[in-house]
């Protein structure tokens, strides 16, 4: 997904195009990461101080259900990123300290089941999640507080 498309996907499926819906998608073309809902708020709300949690949160919603961004549960949080599009089937790398994401394009679930007798799979996420090789000093702070 880039700023284009996505702002395209809001008009072809009749929502408003609203000066906070851009600003949002702005800041997910931008940051390239996971965010979360009070990352996006604290974001905007220079410039739009009276915006409430509820509203980035209703975004946020439509733009996973139109497939503009795409969600995830982390640390008991939903956070969101730019869906990544394409029709070829992968799952993420996730930085725990700065959010970014890699693209890993081999599906560990075939090695783990294949396709099962009896069960037809139409779903399933898979995440791993560790430090880029930009945060490693995480996985460093992490291992002196044990």
């Amino acid at each position: 997904m880039d700023l284009e498309r996505a702002l395209d996907t809001l008009k072809s499926q009749g929502y408003k195009f609203t000066g906070k819906r851009e600003r949002m998608v702005q800041i997910f073309n931008r940051e390239n990461r996971y965010l979360t809902a009070k990352q996006i708020l604290e974001e905007m709300q220079g410039e739009y101080p009276g915006l409430s949690v509820d509203t980035v949160y209703r975004n946020l919603s439509l733009f996973e259900r139109l497939g503009i961004v795409e969600g995830t549960e982390w640390e008991g949080e939903r956070r969101y990123r730019f869906h990544c599009g394409g029709d070829q089937h992968h799952h993420h790398l996730i930085c725990k300290e700065c959010g970014k994401t890699r693209q890993l394009n081999v599906c560990p679930m075939n090695a783990i089941l294949g396709e099962p007798d009896g069960f037809t799979i139409t779903d399933h996420k898979f995440e791993i999640f560790g430090f880029c090789q930009d945060c490693g000093s995480g996985q460093k702070e992490l291992q002196s507080k044990a």
